[in-house]
């Protein structure tokens, strides 16, 4: 059997968007309708002809409508394979009659979830008999057409309309498939909202994340990987996919990836004087903190042009027109601000392929919430690297104690080292990353290599020294040998900042102190793989 011809309609909807223009096609075509509660009522106010499913079950809506469509005559008339004998017997023994269509969408605990409602009312708004009759109807689509979402009606009655009252089997497999897709994320939600809003459970023995298809990338990583990006369904954080691109190319995944790495810095500098953070694969390559925007674009620029050419550039304050004209002089992928004047944006117009990505608000970085990895044979799931530090939670252990100026260095440098590919080593001074070592297999290579930076970048504009010289460290984790904190010394640094817990602490206290070096341990390890 392929087409199934559309003679009875059981409509039960929480959302009417589209539902009497729905029900009046169906009409039309001679449709009987079988309705319940609001669905019903919507229909017969808009003029058709309705048969309550009460009417069909022989029983009353009871219990505050919780139970209604819990009835054989509704899911024998959906699960009847009505090719077996014996399944057409007892339709007939029971007075059962088929329903070829149900219109169902559940009760709204998403949204009920959402706005913040009392338990019972969440509670209230976990349907039953929504997903009940989903999957009776899913499950028997070699008979039964499913349909759950507003959005599929226009192509329901456009198969109708081109089978002549019927649906095609084809249809109904694609219907079916959305339809058990839909009550899988619905369980889901529900099952999320029991583990973590409602009991608290930071791991729960099971649980499932419900993701809604936002749209398919170009390709991933390579050209040779399919991509796509998907949504978490339920509250989550505003970022990136919900951004207005106001112009440009369609983001790829290694754009999304390295957007991503440098609004989740820049938001380290949210409410604070302008910053601009640039990144290149997913690793900041210069970052700077000045009295207005135009200043630290070129002085975060100047930590490393080389690698900023095609990187991704985000502030934490609305983009001006000069400053716009200053990041068009070089390639640049993406731009990401919570804003931009009308001269911003004509500036990057004239760049056609830019990406310019204005947020609502930069995300808040201390926000709890966690993260996923995937791995050969399961996920790990960790908390968000969430932890914060301030001048009060650092201790002195050298002899000599950093200056003020040196502590702001310090902080500074930490802020950006998080964010940082481990080993990490960032200098900075004044408010400016002065050289960035990342993603290195040892912490004293990385410490050359954002000297060796910091010494190309005096050469290219001319300084009298590298901005090493005077500079703050920062170390993401430990120095396991002095190694490391001497390289940095020999760069220039004068203050160290870096998490401790090292066997040989003392080792590389007793460096510090020989060098001159002021040094204050955080407590805190910011590992980033």
């Amino acid at each position: 059997m392929s087409d199934v011809k559309i003679s009875r309609a059981l409509l039960s909807v929480s959302d009417k968007d589209g539902l009497v223009d729905l029900g009046t096609a169906l009409a039309a075509r001679g449709v009987e309708l079988v309705s319940t509660g609001g669905t019903a009522k919507a229909l017969r106010e808009a003029g058709l002809q309705v048969r309550d499913v009460s009417d069909l079950t022989g029983f009353p809506e009871m219990m505050d409508g919780r139970v209604k469509t819990l009835h054989p005559m509704v899911h024998g008339g959906l699960l009847a394979v009505r090719d077996n004998p014996e399944h057409a017997a007892a339709m007939a023994a029971h007075q059962i009659g088929a329903i070829d269509l149900v219109v169902v969408n559940l009760y709204p605990f998403e949204a009920t979830v959402m706005r913040g409602a009392d338990r019972d009312e969440v509670i209230e708004n976990i349907d039953i008999g929504g997903p009940s009759m989903v999957r009776s109807a899913a499950k028997n689509h070699q008979f039964v057409t499913i349909v759950t979402n507003p959005s599929d009606y226009e192509a329901l009655l456009g198969e109708i309309e081109e089978t002549g009252g019927s649906t095609s089997l084809a249809f109904r497999k694609a219907m079916a498939a959305k339809a058990f897709a839909a009550t899988a994320a619905y369980d889901s939600m529900i099952g999320q909202w029991f583990a973590f809003a409602d009991q608290h459970q930071k791991f729960p023995p099971m649980v499932s994340m419900t993701r809604k298809l936002a749209g398919t990338l170009r390709y991933g990583e390579n050209p040779h990987q399919d991509a796509a990006l998907y949504l978490p369904a339920g509250p989550h954080t505003q970022g990136l996919p919900q951004a207005e691109q106001i112009q440009g190319k369609e983001l790829s995944y290694n754009n999304y990836n390295d957007a991503n790495a440098a609004l989740e810095l820049v938001a380290e500098f949210r409410g604070q004087d302008p910053a601009v953070v640039i990144v290149k694969h997913a690793n900041p390559c210069g970052v700077a903190q000045r009295g207005s925007l135009l200043e630290a674009w070129h002085e975060a620029l100047h930590c490393d042009s080389v690698s900023a050419f095609g990187g991704i550039v985000a502030c934490n304050v609305p983009l001006d027109g000069p400053t716009a004209e200053a990041i068009c002089e070089i390639f640049t992928e993406v731009v990401v601000a919570p804003g931009a004047d009308d001269a911003a944006r004509a500036a990057f117009a004239r760049k056609k392929n830019l990406r310019l990505l204005l947020t609502k608000d930069l995300p808040d970085p201390r926000r709890p919430g966690q993260t996923l990895a995937i791995i050969a044979g399961g996920i790990l799931v960790q908390d968000r690297d969430n932890g914060a530090i301030s001048a009060g939670d650092l201790k002195i252990v050298t002899k000599r104690a950093p200056t003020e100026q040196e502590l702001k260095d310090c902080l500074f440098a930490w802020t950006v080292a998080r964010h940082v590919k481990s080993n990490a080593i960032v200098y900075a001074r004044d408010g400016v990353t002065a050289g960035i070592g990342a993603g290195q297999m040892n912490r004293r290579d990385s410490s050359r290599i954002a000297a060796m930076k910091a010494a190309e970048a005096a050469e290219t504009y001319g300084w009298d020294e590298p901005r090493t010289a005077g500079s703050a460290v920062a170390s993401d984790a430990f120095f396991p040998f002095a190694d490391g904190l001497l390289a940095a010394a020999e760069a220039g640094a004068t203050a160290i900042i870096q998490p401790g817990g090292s066997m040989r602490d003392q080792e590389v206290i007793d460096a510090a102190d020989a060098a001159g070096l002021a040094m204050v341990f955080t407590g805190m390890r910011h590992f980033r793989h």
